[in-house]
């Protein structure tokens, strides 16, 4: 049979294992809403200027004939 003193082990180990799961996960978690904050800045500047920047592309090929 398994000694109590084990089974007391055992569940500690077990929780040891399921906490540092968890932080390993929590990381993850947080790497990944950084890199979505990223992307979505990236989308508002896009939105905010690209359009200026799409006007003065085509500004320069009307100058230079090529529209």
């Amino acid at each position: 049979m398994n000694d109590p003193e084990q089974g007391i082990v055992e569940q500690k180990v077990r929780r040891a294992v399921g906490i540092n799961a968890l932080r390993k996960i929590g990381a993850i978690v947080v790497e990944e809403q950084q890199t979505d904050t990223g992307k979505t800045s990236m989308l508002r500047w896009f939105v905010r200027y690209g359009w200026i920047v799409l006007c003065v592309a085509l500004l320069l090929a009307y100058a230079m004939g090529l529209i």
